[in-house]
């Protein structure tokens, strides 16, 4: 496996891999980057487009947050079951069959009569997008099996890094030149191409002889409706008194119930369980997920700081804030290559401590921010921020699957999944919060500037949580390697 701390070692982990990554990997790599896009293009559009729905649809911002909201709901619901369902089907047409359904809730989507149908079409939409984020990181791992994987992160990354530039821009245009159904209707192509390519590249791993996996369906009762309860009750902060509101605490009690209670059972069932939980011994995921935890609360409440920031403090509309965020995103996508190329060669540890501190550091000017402050400072800022981001999620990613089998992948994917959305809806929240009661007796621009201020001092400390922790993932490997277990045949790719 690996080191007592972490740093993979050639006698542990097997043959020594090429520093050339298979031609068939990219192929994969980019196969999946297309369906991806659907996914990752629709959440950022969306996410611009709440207060033109609200106007469109005649409905208030309390209900229109719904379209969401049910989809983050129904993505948590669907994500666990990702590895099961990929021992099923096998991960080319479990692939293509949440491709397929991810483009029927879009097109429903666009034919929505009112906001209660489009919030049902959105979760339609949520439960094939909970598939296809998961099984898109593992279905390249397996084909990389343990090489090159600061690389091959750094390519399948891609999305991610493209999401934030292009998905606030694009919505921004369609809502300023175009009807909001068209938000939807520009997924079709994405999804359709995906599962083409899909088709002609994706290898046959279905599942072959007797036995089948069999569906852990109290473990699913437990994990399924606990991490869900957890992010409702999280969403339910903002527009409410605050954590202490019963509205809050009921859901998200009863959810850590439930997933304490998953927990228990799931040790005891060891491999036999939905989620093999006996992973987190193992030292690069354990610390990977913690890491993604406060990396959660890092991102996503920022995604929640910065199109407000540039709408209520200066003045944006939906267009200009997206157009203002570009340069967070276009660093981001530069540091991805380097980042990735660093990680193979020094491991994961001081990228991401480096990452991590860079974005801290790139974050605090608009913690002084006043009112007459310039935009360009801020610009770059961001840029540089991107830059942090991106050096930082690489090695993060990667890191969680070193040493790991082939079948135990699945399982630490959606370890990895489950635990960045908690952290990224406990930082939304917990920003949520305090934006609320900092801004809400603020009538003056200067009173706007000092609310965001403080508000952003919080993302900043989530920020700086991450780099002492970044000293718990692995370090410098001193070969690149094949774990040896990567050969298991595909049909073993989840536990019975």
């Amino acid at each position: 496996m690996s080191t007592s701390d972490g740093t993979a070692t050639a006698s542990q982990q097997g043959p020594v891999a090429s520093d050339r990554i298979d031609p068939a990997v990219w192929r994969m790599a980019i196969t999946v980057i297309v369906g991806a896009l659907a996914v990752i293009l629709d959440t950022t559009i969306v996410s611009v487009a709440i207060n033109d729905l609200t106007r469109e649809l005649d409905t208030s911002l309390s209900t229109i947050q719904w379209v969401s909201t049910g989809y983050l709901l129904a993505m948590f619901v669907t994500i666990p079951v990702a590895g099961w369902a990929q021992s099923v089907l096998g991960g080319k047409r479990l692939w293509i069959a949440a491709l397929g359904i991810f483009l029927l809730g879009s097109v429903l989507c666009a034919a929505a009569w009112d906001v209660h149908s489009l919030i049902v079409f959105r979760v339609v939409q949520g439960i094939g997008g909970g598939i296809i984020m998961p099984l898109m990181i593992t279905l390249i791992m397996q084909a990389a099996r343990g090489g090159n994987i600061g690389k091959v992160m750094a390519t399948i990354s891609l999305p991610a890094a493209l999401g934030p530039i292009l998905g606030p821009v694009l919505g921004g245009v369609i809502l300023h030149v175009g009807d909001w159904r068209w938000m939807f209707f520009v997924n079709i192509p994405f999804c359709v191409v995906g599962a083409w390519l899909a088709a002609r590249n994706l290898p046959d791993d279905r599942p072959r002889g007797g036995t089948r996996a069999r569906l852990d369906v109290l473990g699913l009762l437990l994990i399924s409706p606990g991490v869900a309860a957890v992010i409702f009750g999280l969403s339910r902060v903002e527009g409410s008194a605050g954590f202490a509101s019963v509205e809050v605490l009921l859901p998200l009690l009863v959810g850590l119930a439930l997933i304490a209670a998953f927990v228990g059972w799931a040790l005891a069932r060891s491999t036999a369980a939905l989620v093999d939980l006996r992973l987190l011994r193992h030292r690069p995921l354990a610390s990977s997920a913690a890491v993604g935890f406060v990396l959660g609360g890092a991102l996503y409440g920022s995604m929640l700081l910065l199109p407000l920031f540039w709408q209520q403090a200066r003045g944006e509309d939906a267009l200009g804030a997206g157009l203002l965020l570009i340069p967070q995103g276009v660093g981001t996508l530069f540091s991805r290559n380097l980042a990735g190329r660093y990680t193979d060669r020094y491991g994961p540890r001081w990228v991401a401590l480096t990452g991590f501190a860079l974005a801290c550091v790139a974050t605090l000017p608009f913690a002084f921010v006043t009112a007459g402050t310039g935009d360009v400072p801020l610009l770059a800022a961001l840029f540089v921020r991107g830059l942090g981001l991106g050096a930082a999620t690489i090695p993060l990613a990667g890191a969680a699957y070193i040493g790991l089998g082939h079948a135990e992948i699945p399982h630490a994917s959606v370890i990895t999944r489950v635990g960045q959305q908690i952290g990224g809806s406990l930082g939304t929240a917990v920003l949520a919060v305090v934006l609320q009661h900092t801004a809400g007796g603020a009538h003056t621009p200067e009173a706007v500037a000092d609310a965001f201020g403080e508000a952003f001092w919080w993302s900043i400390a989530f920020t700086a949580v991450a780099v002492p922790l970044c000293l718990l993932l692995p370090g410098r490997p001193t070969a690149p390697f094949v774990p040896e277990s990567a050969d298991v045949d595909a049909e073993v790719a989840a536990p019975a």
